[in-house]
């Protein structure tokens, strides 16, 4: 749980302080472990603001205000621990220490603003989730039709937060601003994950308390934890996609100076210029690189859709089979192999994901052989790379927030019905909604979230590989 946000914060803390040793070098060491400064504070941050979380009544207003509260002082605290360890470094350096906080200031909010809007597209309380219970009436086409198109809504808002971080922070301290940004952002993973494992807490419970056929005043306790947690867990998913777009863009600047360090060391500003300047859109190569990134994220999605569609058909044929061969299931006489189904699962999941996982990592090894072989000369082999980073972080970052927003969403709006709205349990709407529910859980719990880690190890690879683009 969470390993893509632990994937994030590692390559993000790493990818900072190698800037800020190739940027500022020996003139201010402390400029390369301060990202390190910045995730202490908010350990100790998101340990306190954890106190803070607690309920009387239980409601779903209730609940997300209680675990908001927790985030809003985990988050006031970091920033007052980061103006001190900021004035404490970049005293008297070449970037002033205000500028530093500013950005980790940036990085703090738009963790704030990503998950209020996901909220919103996300929650049965707004508009989105309760557009797509209301299409729900008309059938299961209607259902899938309004998902998608609040899928393509939810991405607008956060690629627009998101720029306007990149544009603050690097106006303030340039391509190291970005990093202590999205540091500053990913500083707050302790609180956010804890917010993030209420979710398959609370729906376990929900399930428990069905299967079990316990009283109405319990299911009136857990469905509101429950909706409150198909929130929570899209919450943090639009946090770790966010988080990830901007740790890409870090990892491509490391990129960019990386290749500059191996092209040519020592020659400064006119070098890097230079390097720059390869990457100029008109460029045959670089445009080329854009577009084969730009689908890569399309098509690892689909594989890891497909993927899922194949495991669930095996697990529908096995459900099948036990119906069939051990009577007495349905009449509760006899019970259900839970081993073999979960055993099918298992051994997909491993299977299925070998091909999706050769993308990130087999991409960046063909452009490289191939620059080695001179079937691209000179410094197209990087061009080509930078294009193809490029290519997929951009793409990536819209088709990971639509897929987990749009699951988010659909999930919530079969819970919406549950609660009473448009016929409730079993009428048409509903079973419109389960349908839309189902296409979701793939959407949101596979391939939306492990679009996150393939746009970075595409990046991490290249960066590795990046000495032998240089001839």
């Amino acid at each position: 749980m969470a390993a893509d946000l632990f994937e994030t914060y590692c390559v993000t803390t790493v990818a900072a302080m190698l800037l800020g040793h190739l940027i500022f070098g020996s003139t201010l060491p402390g400029a390369t472990t301060f990202p390190i400064l910045i995730g202490a504070v908010s350990i100790v941050a998101s340990i306190i603001g954890s106190l803070f979380v607690g309920v009387g009544s239980v409601t779903k207003s209730s609940i997300m205000g209680a675990l908001y509260r927790g985030m809003i002082v985990a988050g006031v605290l970091a920033l007052i621990g980061f103006w001190f360890i900021t004035r404490l470094v970049f005293s008297g350096g070449s970037v002033t220490p205000l500028s530093v906080f500013i950005c980790a200031l940036v990085g703090i909010l738009i963790t704030g603003f990503i998950t209020f809007i996901t909220e919103y597209f996300t929650g049965t309380q707004f508009s989105p989730v309760q557009r797509i219970a209301k299409a729900s009436t008309t059938g299961h086409a209607t259902n899938i039709i309004a998902g998608l198109a609040v899928s393509m809504q939810g991405t607008a808002l956060p690629a627009i937060v998101i720029v306007i971080g990149i544009l603050v922070s690097y106006g303030f301290a340039g391509v190291y601003g970005v990093g202590i940004a999205v540091m500053a952002m990913l500083s707050m993973a302790g609180i956010v994950v804890a917010i993030d494992a209420f979710g398959p807490i609370t729906d376990n419970a929900g399930g428990i308390a069905e299967m079990a056929n316990m009283p109405q005043d319990v299911r009136n306790c857990t469905d509101p934890l429950d909706a409150v947690g198909n929130t929570t867990k899209a919450v943090t998913k639009g946090y770790a996609i966010g988080s990830a777009a901007l740790a890409a863009i870090v990892l491509f600047a490391s990129f960019i100076q990386e290749l500059t360090q191996h092209s040519c060391p020592g020659l400064g500003a006119a070098c890097s210029s230079a390097i720059t300047n390869l990457f100029a859109i008109g460029n045959p190569y670089v445009l080329a690189g854009l577009f084969i990134g730009g689908l890569l994220p399309y098509l690892f999605a689909s594989l890891a859709m497909e993927a899922v569609g194949r495991a669930g058909g095996f697990v529908v044929e096995e459900v099948r089979r036990q119906f069939r061969e051990i009577p007495g299931i349905m009449e509760g006489t006899a019970k259900p192999d839970y081993g073999t189904t979960v055993d099918i699962v298992t051994r997909a999941a491993l299977r299925e994901m070998i091909l999706p996982a050769l993308i990130p990592v087999g991409v960046p090894v063909v452009v490289v052989l191939l620059s080695v072989w001179n079937v691209l000369p000179g410094n197209s082999g990087a061009q080509m790379m930078g294009g193809i980073l490029v290519g997929s972080i951009v793409t990536g970052l819209f088709v990971a927030i639509s897929m987990t927003t749009g699951g988010g969403a659909w999930d919530n709006a079969k819970k919406y019905i549950e609660d009473g709205h448009f016929g409730g349990k079993g009428s048409v709407a509903h079973a419109a909604a389960v349908t839309g529910d189902t296409v979701g859980d793939p959407y949101k719990d596979t391939a939306g979230p492990a679009i996150n880690p393939m746009i970075k190890v595409l990046n991490i690879v290249a960066l590795l590989l990046v000495g032998f683009l240089v001839h």
